[in-house]
């Protein structure tokens, strides 16, 4: 029997995420992910949010992203586009790319990090003890972890086995979704009729001034809505009378890439964790991929977890510490949920819902509900509950411009390696935190300049801020240190750990 500290069972964006994050942090982990290779057909969903691309910031990987994507102003509600370029982040926009490429680009960052990969075999079953996890793999092999995380989607054979409930709401509608040829040009863009809404675009597109131009010839994408909910295996000829009933041709469709189909069903997972079992991504959580909110929140869980995980595996931390990443995260994804059921019902195509859309629009369309929808939208607002104080408590830390004795340091370089920070923006030599040294960088900056979130606008400006390796405030005090010890313990561990 082969020995992990932590296995992942999927290796999508989240379980890729997660592998990196505890291989960051010296953690042995291993991915046992069904494809023999990253590749992935079809375009299918794709598109980074705001607080996704500061994440990958501060792993310092965003710019891999920024390269081959097209920046765009992506978040929305419903029809109505939201702009977050007057948002105070460096990244005030969204990036249009294919989860295809942005798998491929994470595949190739945890390539260059000790992470096993254990490539065209899934995890069919597993039993857990007080100690650790045996694993079930398809090809008969078994391997032995502390934790087992699933990452393996809606479908989660680790979220079943575990008995974890994924209660929520079964679908209202379905769509087919699929990448092909056509011999004939296609009608591009949006079209809706009495059955909901269509789209046809091609794969290769450039986003100048805001709008999508696309290529001519290759690829073509396209997604229709479906009169009734789909049941069976869709394919090439469901496509071609979809197509024909909608546009009254199918355009000549041909050698398909990619078929599939999604609807809006709603669920998530009832507990994110059951003892030494975790669950992440779809796997805790699905919903429809209006907003395009699904990639975004599970490279999201992958973070709020991985370093918890990567201490407590080291036992730094106690096992406690592991409640919050459900604490924290599931209210996070409920949010989505509802979110999305929402945006659903404002596509329906009558004539009722066609004036709450407009309603809707115009409300979105003023300065405060924009502002508001938009954080939530781009995960820039998202608050974690971590008690009173300053209005940075359990908020995303700005990537401010610091000096510092070795010259100008952006706060995102300082969480390159996944290690949180304590930021001394008062005196240096102010505060002591000699028995977290060897986990906690302590770091002397001045700033000058406004203190401003997402929403919440202008905050006072702190003298010192604890920062977590995800990017999130744990403590925020002034030239004394009430309350730091207790923090650093809490989040950190305690002085004496190993």
């Amino acid at each position: 029997m082969t020995e992990h500290a932590v296995v992942i069972a999927g290796g999508g964006p989240t379980g890729m995420m997660l592998a990196g994050e505890l291989a960051l942090a010296g953690v042995d982990v291993a991915i046992v992910e069904r494809r023999a290779s990253q590749d992935l057909p079809g375009s299918r969903a794709g598109g980074l949010h705001s607080r996704t691309i500061e994440i990958l910031d501060q792993r310092g990987i965003a710019d891999r992203f920024l390269a081959e994507g097209q920046k765009a102003q992506v978040a929305g509600f419903g029809a109505t586009r939201l702009d977050i370029s007057d948002f105070p982040t460096r990244h005030n926009y969204g990036l249009g790319l294919w989860q295809k490429h942005i798998e491929r680009i994470l595949a190739g960052w945890v390539g260059e990090l000790p992470v096993t990969f254990y490539r065209g075999r899934e995890v069919t079953g597993f039993t857990q003890d007080d100690t650790g996890v045996d694993v079930n793999v398809s090809d008969g092999q078994r391997l032995r972890a502390q934790y087992l995380v699933g990452c393996d989607g809606g479908r989660s054979v680790v979220r079943k086995a575990a008995g974890i409930e994924f209660p929520g709401w079964d679908p209202t509608t379905s769509a087919l979704i699929a990448e092909v040829e056509m011999t004939e040009e296609p009608e591009l863009g949006i079209r809706r009729t009495p059955t909901g809404t269509h789209a046809i675009g091609k794969v290769e597109y450039e986003i100048k001034d805001g709008e999508v131009v696309y290529a001519k010839g290759g690829k073509v994408g396209v997604m229709l809505t479906e009169p009734h909910i789909g049941t069976n295996d869709p394919t090439l000829r469901d496509l071609s009378e979809g197509l024909i009933a909608v546009y009254g041709t199918d355009y000549g469709i041909h050698s398909p890439t990619m078929i599939s189909r999604f609807t809006d069903m709603t669920r998530q997972a009832a507990a994110y964790r059951d003892r030494r079992v975790l669950l992440g991504g779809d796997a805790a959580h699905v919903h429809s991929p209006v907003g395009g909110q699904g990639l975004n929140t599970g490279v999201q869980d992958a973070v709020n977890l991985g370093w918890k995980l990567a201490q407590v595996v080291k036992r730094t931390s106690p096992e406690s510490l592991l409640d919050t990443y459900h604490a924290e995260r599931h209210p996070v994804a409920a949010r989505v949920l509802r979110n999305t059921m929402a945006q659903v019902a404002l596509m329906r195509a009558d004539d009722r819902t066609e004036a709450l859309r407009d309603s809707v629009s115009e409300l979105l369309s003023m300065d405060e509900p924009r502002k508001r929808f938009a954080a939530m939208m781009s995960d820039l607002d998202i608050h974690y509950d971590l008690g009173e104080g300053h209005p940075l408590v359990g908020r995303r830390m700005p990537d401010l411009d610091l000096v510092t004795a070795d010259g100008p340091l952006r706060v995102f370089t300082l969480l390159h390696h996944a290690r949180p920070v304590l930021l001394n923006l008062g005196e240096p030599g102010g505060f002591d935190i000699t028995p977290w040294a060897d986990r906690v960088q302590l770091i002397d900056a001045k700033y000058v300049g406004a203190w401003e979130l997402p929403v919440l606008g202008a905050v006072p400006a702190p003298t010192a801020v604890l920062i977590r390796p995800d990017g999130y405030v744990a403590w925020v005090g002034e030239q004394t240190q009430p309350g730091l010890a207790d923090a650093l313990t809490t989040w950190f561990g305690s002085p004496t750990a190993a």
